[in-house]
């Protein structure tokens, strides 16, 4: 277990100094060493201290992940860590793995947010609900987490379409930590896209102004880069959107009445509610 510390403590080292191609090839070596050792699920057999060295070192691999922007890499690890934090969950385990360094909660809101913003709410709901049964059990409140409660607080904020609160969240100091705010800014991407897609359907143009706010852009300028990306005409200070002939009759009165439901609907949360509860 000596070469598994060794690489454990270079592969915390290349995180720190945000070295990720350094990170990677120290992943591949701990995930061989691990592999060779029988240690990538845990069994009753495996020792607790080589239980508790692989499950930190997956997790180490999970936020190398995040902050390489992938995704689906992300995902395969939170899986494999699954059986690890099953462990965590049995109390009769609790006296034998040591738990202190684990990073399930972080570990697990990452993957709540990363649903999130994949608009996955039925995904978000079945992980939540085994959060909420596990904490009743233990007689605490999920929210009394912090990782948790970041991502709870977005989807209930979502829900009520209540996307200028999600925009702030994103964007406060009760973001908890910079790993989340990677993944905030993806959620507010997706958000933006959606509002974006609305916005062509049902408006023949926009003031660039107005869709500073539609859009939760932080500058007239970012406008107008948002609006060349998505290939929209710029003219007069306004946003000419694609529109059907028959929807170019309606007035400016009209569009900005029309802005708060697009707002409320701009993502299907709501629409999913009733199927979840």
């Amino acid at each position: 277990m000596a070469d598994l510390r060794s690489l454990l403590s270079e592969l915390q080292n290349a995180l720190n100094q945000k070295q990720l191609d350094a990170a990677s090839t120290l992943m591949s070596r701990a995930k061989r060493t691990l592999l060779l050792q029988n240690a990538l699920i845990p069994t009753p057999s495996t020792p607790p201290e080589l239980i508790a060295l692989a499950r930190e070192i997956l997790e180490l691999g999970a936020l190398a992940s995040i902050r390489q922007t992938d995704a689906p890499t992300f995902t395969r690890y939170y899986q494999q860590l699954q059986p690890f934090y099953d462990l965590e969950r049995d109390s009769t385990t609790s006296g034998k793995v040591d738990f202190k360094t684990s990073q399930r909660s972080k570990i697990t809101g990452l993957y709540m947010l990363l649903l999130l913003s994949m608009g996955d709410s039925t995904s978000f709901h079945t992980v939540l609900e085994g959060l909420v049964e596990e904490a009743s059990l233990k007689g605490y409140s999920v929210e009394d987490d912090p990782y948790i409660k970041y991502p709870v607080e977005l989807e209930r904020n979502l829900m009520e379409g209540s996307y200028d609160k999600v925009w702030r969240e994103t964007n406060s100091e009760r973001v908890p930590s910079e790993d989340f705010a990677l993944f905030s800014n993806v959620l507010v991407g997706t958000i933006r896209s959606e509002i974006a897609d609305c916005s062509e359907k049902a408006y023949p143009s926009l003031p660039i102004s107005n869709a500073k706010n539609l859009l939760f852009l932080e500058s007239e300028g970012a406008v107008i880069e948002f609006a060349q990306q998505r290939g929209w005409v710029l003219r007069d200070g306004r946003i000419y959107f694609p529109v059907e002939p028959e929807a170019a009759a309606r007035s400016e009165k009209d569009i900005l009445v029309a802005s708060s439901t697009i707002i409320e609907n701009a993502i299907g949360y709501a629409r999913e509610l009733e199927t979840i509860v």
